[in-house]
C-alpha cells in the first residue's frame, strides 16, 4: 500500500509582494528536498523515466540553478547538472541544495527593491530584476517539485508535500 503523507498547504504571507515571492519559493523548496528525504539509496539516482531523470538528479540540478541564479555562478553544461556526482550520498546532495538556498536568501534579504536587478557578479550579462529572478524560481522549482513527486510514488509509493 502506497505510503500517503499529509499535504502542506501553501503558505500564507501576506506583508508585500516579496514575502508572497519568496514564501512560495521557500515552500516549493522545501517540498523538493522533502521528495528526496527518506527516499532509498540506490533508488533515488535510478533513472524511472526514459529522459533518464532521477530524484537526485533534480535537487542536484536545481542545486546549481540557485547558484547560478542568485550567486552568479556559470555553469558550462547545464545537462550534467541533472546527475548527481556517483560518491555523492542523498544527504550530501541535500545539504548542497540547502547551502545553495541559504546562500541565495542570504542575497535576497539585501533586495529591499523588486524592480533593481539583482546584485551578482557576472561580467558582461546583465542580472535580471529580484521580481522576474524570484517569478522565474519559483516556476523552475515548481516545475521540477512536480517531476519530483512523480519520481518518488515511483520509487516507493510515497505522496503528498
Amino acid at each position: 500500500m502506497p505510503r500517503r503523507r499529509t499535504d502542506t498547504p501553501p503558505p500564507r504571507t501576506g506583508r508585500g509582494e516579496a514575502d508572497v515571492l519568496r514564501g512560495f519559493l521557500d515552500y516549493l523548496r522545501t517540498s523538493v528536498a522533502a521528495k528526496v528525504a527518506g527516499a532509498p539509496e540506490p533508488r533515488v539516482r535510478e533513472a524511472a523515466v526514459p529522459s533518464g531523470t532521477n530524484l537526485l538528479g533534480l535537487v542536484n540540478h536545481l542545486a546549481y540553478v540557485e547558484r547560478a541564479m542568485f550567486l552568479g555562478e556559470e555553469v558550462a553544461d547545464w545537462e550534467a547538472t541533472f546527475r548527481a556526482a556517483p560518491a555523492a550520498s542523498a544527504a550530501d546532495v541535500l545539504a548542497r541544495y540547502d547551502e545553495a538556498v541559504e546562500r541565495a536568501n542570504e542575497v535576497l534579504d539585501g533586495c529591499a527593491d523588486l524592480d533593481a536587478p539583482l546584485p551578482r557578479p557576472r561580467p558582461g550579462r546583465p542580472a535580471p530584476s529580484v521580481r522576474w529572478a524570484l517569478a522565474h524560481m519559483i516556476e523552475e522549482t515548481g516545475r521540477h517539485a512536480g517531476h519530483a513527486d512523480i519520481l518518488r510514488e515511483l520509487i516507493d509509493g510515497a505522496t503528498g508535500r
